[in-house]
């Protein structure tokens, strides 16, 4: 690290003032955020960033999926540049950092540049990736998927949203339909600052998360099937009760997680009974299934173990039961030179830091594919995230800032 870029530190309250300002655009009365993908107030937050970054004198290019990237030269602009960015759509119920804060570091490492007049060799850019949140359209993810070519333009472009508006439309409409073709923008290597949106970090007293991987995630949809019939007159035995199966299949998702910990999840959110009457035993029960953990072996063993206990189920109950998935995305581990990068800028920096495994998607996640990717987390408040009380620590926000700002540094004066 040149030493006249070890002791840079960013404008922690710059940062702070800018992420309150994009906060003040969707502002609920809760003081969360409301700015859905592709939506007016969408609009009005790309216009109010990208305004900031050509004040920074950065040079604006918009790919065919609505991602902005968002330029600062450096001495060798034939070589591809080290990105960092996240996103700026919210949950209709959001928080004033999830994702903001990733492309507003980015914004703040520049800004610091600039303070000081340092130049990088390689150029330096910053993301603003499409739809990461998938509330109004799906999939989530979209923009960076689409650059990493999981999906189609074309699949993207016809989503609809609930009043039947496409993706294609809206960004039309909102000024956001580029011309770059997504995935020939290039990109050199790829970082993602971002609050951790759980609780490890502050339960630990740990300023700074490196982020190794991402979690591989399988959703199932499970019905199990028995037969309705009267609660009074029909005995134990004799039952058929769809809901008594479907409890035990839960409890065995739960325990196949707790099993293969640190990193195993697992997860019921969505049930539904039928015909949901006080007095009639449960027919049909059908139910959401999460497994998630480190590495596709593993969240593999947890399907085993559920996909067992439903046989068992189904022949001790005289139940059906079946199990489909629904979608998959596979662990995935973060370059391990980007990981080394954050970690030796935390301990230059003298952060506390430990080694974490994202439990969430990220834009992140789809960059890695195409770029050596890293991520740095700071924490949040009670590790609440999605919530309109999400907050994060001006000083947290600022320190994972710097560690941004100093691993960047690092890949953009390697080459």
């Amino acid at each position: 690290m040149n030493e006249d870029t070890a002791t840079l530190r960013v404008n922690g309250q710059r940062l702070w003032d800018s992420l309150m300002a994009l906060a003040a655009v969707g502002a609920t009365p809760k003081g969360g955020v409301c700015r859905l993908a592709l939506s007016d107030i969408d609009r009005q937050g790309r216009d109010l960033v990208v305004a900031w970054g050509r004040d920074a004198g950065l040079s604006v290019v918009v790919d065919q999926i609505g991602n902005i990237f968002m330029r600062r030269e450096g001495r060798r602009p034939e070589l591809a540049p080290v990105v960092t960015g996240s996103h700026i759509d919210t949950q209709p119920t959001g928080g004033k950092f999830d994702g903001n804060y990733g492309v507003l570091a980015g914004l703040e490492v520049v800004r610091t540049l600039n303070d000081h007049g340092i130049t990088t060799e390689v150029p330096l850019e910053i993301a603003i990736w499409t739809n990461e949140e998938g509330s109004r359209f799906v999939p989530v993810m979209m923009g960076s998927g689409v650059f990493a070519g999981a999906f189609s333009l074309a699949h993207a472009y016809a989503a609809t949203d609930a009043d039947g508006y496409t993706v294609r439309q809206e960004l039309e409409r909102i000024g956001y339909l580029g011309t770059e073709v997504p995935g020939e923008h290039p990109i050199g290597a790829y970082f993602e600052a971002h609050i951790e949106q759980g609780p490890v970090l502050e339960d630990a007293g740990v300023t700074i998360g490196v982020v190794t991987g991402v979690l591989g995630i399988r959703w199932f949809d499970c019905t199990v099937t028995g037969m309705e019939a009267h609660a009074g007159p029909t005995p134990m035995a004799l039952r058929r009760d769809a809901l008594q199966g479907a409890t035990q299949l839960m409890q065995a998702v739960v325990a196949s997680a707790l099993r293969h910990g640190p990193d195993g999840r697992g997860t019921v959110g969505m049930v539904r009974v039928h015909p949901n009457s006080r007095n009639v035993i449960p027919g049909r029960v059908t139910f959401s299934i999460d497994l998630r953990n480190s590495s596709d072996a593993l969240v593999d063993q947890q399907v085993a173990e559920v996909e067992a206990v439903a046989r068992r189920v189904s022949a001790e109950l005289g139940l059906e039961v079946q199990i489909v998935e629904v979608s998959r995305y596979a662990a995935q581990l973060f370059d391990a030179d980007c990981v080394q990068a954050v970690s030796q800028a935390a301990t230059r920096l003298g952060h506390s830091q430990m080694p974490v495994v994202s439990g969430a998607g990220h834009d992140a996640i789809y960059a890695g594919q195409v770029a050596p990717a890293g991520m740095i987390f700071v924490p949040c408040k009670d590790g609440i995230s999605h919530n309109e009380i999400e907050d994060a620590r001006p000083e947290h926000l600022a320190a994972g800032c710097d560690v941004l700002m100093q691993a960047m540094l690092e890949r953009a004066q390697q080459q």
